[in-house]
């Protein structure tokens, strides 16, 4: 009878918390979302969440890509998509997304001065992401390629349990420190059931620009070791190279800028 006691416990356990958890619900006009993540902040998430949008326009001309800057308190997406100005407003009050590259882009900085910290607590947060997933006209995307901010804590979690996520790629370095929080991303996902399509491994190495000599300036293969690990595939390997860094920065990233470099 304590056996039978123990399934009635789990089963009242498992509906309170599944009446806690909000129903995920599509964007609407949006077939696949997928995010693009980091435990650490600095490995270059976002310079990836961006190359990886114009490249999957690129790579089919038929398909409509969005990409979505959830980073309330550091967004890099205006300035890497060499966009600027404030979306106009539907007949619906939906806002319209900024255009460039053929990509449709939304962020917070389009709705704050770029100089202008946003000091909010947690709620207020929330509260803008809901808007940033909910009160835009994303017109009908094929891809919605979303920049998530660095960690695993209320944003990642309110996205990913709010709307359905076809997968989440993680972004690293292949630093121990940055591993360790690469890790707790993956993981993270898991616990949501977001599928995890695979690790990038970021910054991989340095070609000296004259004497061609490389150097693995963050370690070499860390990234590797941990999609092993994990059961996860490796989908690229990005070298630490200065064009990368100077292309976002100009708001005209390679992939769009440079399409046949090595990079």
């Amino acid at each position: 009878s304590s056996g039978s006691k123990d399934v009635v416990l789990q089963d009242k356990r498992a509906q309170i918390l599944s009446r806690g958890l909000p129903k995920q619900k599509p964007i609407e006009g949006v077939k696949q979302v997928l995010v693009v993540a980091s435990g650490k902040g600095g490995v270059g998430k976002s310079t990836t969440a961006v190359n990886i949008a114009l490249a999957l326009a690129a790579n089919d001309s038929t398909k409509e890509v969005g990409l979505l800057d959830a980073d309330v308190y550091g967004p890099s997406i205006p300035k890497m998509m060499n966009l600027k100005g404030s979306p106009e407003l539907t007949p619906k009050n939906l806002m319209r997304p900024l255009k460039n590259y053929g990509i449709a882009c939304m962020s917070m900085g389009f709705l704050i001065e770029e100089t202008a910290p946003v000091v909010w607590r947690g709620l207020m947060v929330m509260s803008a992401v809901e808007k940033l997933l909910r009160q835009v006209d994303w017109g009908q995307l094929d891809y919605l390629v979303i920049d998530m901010p660095p960690g695993t804590g209320d944003v990642q979690l309110s996205v990913s349990q709010n709307i359905p996520i076809a997968g989440a790629v993680i972004i690293s370095t292949p630093q121990d420190v940055a591993l360790l929080d690469a890790r707790k991303g993956a993981e993270m996902f898991r616990k949501v059931h977001v599928p995890v399509l695979g690790l990038v491994q970021n910054m991989s190495v340095f070609q000296c620009p004259k004497c061609k000599h490389e150097m693995h300036i963050f370690g070499a293969d860390g990234v590797r070791d941990l999609a092993k690990t994990l059961g996860l595939d490796v989908l690229g390997d990005v070298p630490l190279h200065v064009n990368i860094r100077e292309t976002c920065d100009s708001g005209q990233p390679v992939v769009i800028s440079q399409p046949q470099s090595d990079a």
